[in-house]
């Protein structure tokens, strides 16, 4: 049957969860931007996620996951460019994330290292840049990144 790439829905969201905990991923306000999230169902499961955030001419890509058993097959990468495109459809211009330790995959899409400082005053305000800057001992282990559209 293979992979499917699909908008998430409400009964996702454990799913997701599950998948962002395993990777100590903050399972955050997923109920509030689920109209621009998507996962990947193999085998009548969540296999992966992805979600985008839209604050006016910028955007923030959050909660990419992809299951064990799916990484080095494309599917964060299907992941991913649905969320650049459906950032770019939404007149998004930047788009800021922050990684653990992908800093290296997103970099293949053009995103590069900056700092908090870096983020525009819209994007500050997401529950991501807020969470993040109240708890500096997991800052740090973060890297902030941005893309240019």
């Amino acid at each position: 049957m293979g992979v499917s790439l699909r908008p998430a829905r409400s009964g996702d969201i454990p799913e997701i969860e599950r998948l962002l905990a395993a990777e100590w991923l903050p399972p955050m306000a997923i109920q509030e931007f689920l109209e621009s999230f998507w996962v990947l169902e193999n085998e009548g499961r969540v296999a992966g996620a992805a979600g985008i955030e839209i604050y006016g001419e910028a955007a923030v890509l959050r909660s990419v996951v992809v299951a064990p058993e799916l990484r080095g097959t494309g599917e964060g990468d299907r992941l991913v460019r649905t969320g650049l495109d459906y950032a770019r459809d939404h007149s998004a211009r930047r788009v800021y994330l922050f990684t653990m330790h992908a800093a290296p995959f997103f970099a293949r899409y053009g995103f590069e290292p900056v700092t908090t400082d870096d983020f525009e005053p819209a994007v500050r305000e997401s529950w991501q840049y807020v969470g993040l800057t109240e708890r500096p001992e997991i800052l740090k282990q973060m890297t902030p990144m941005r893309l240019r559209l």
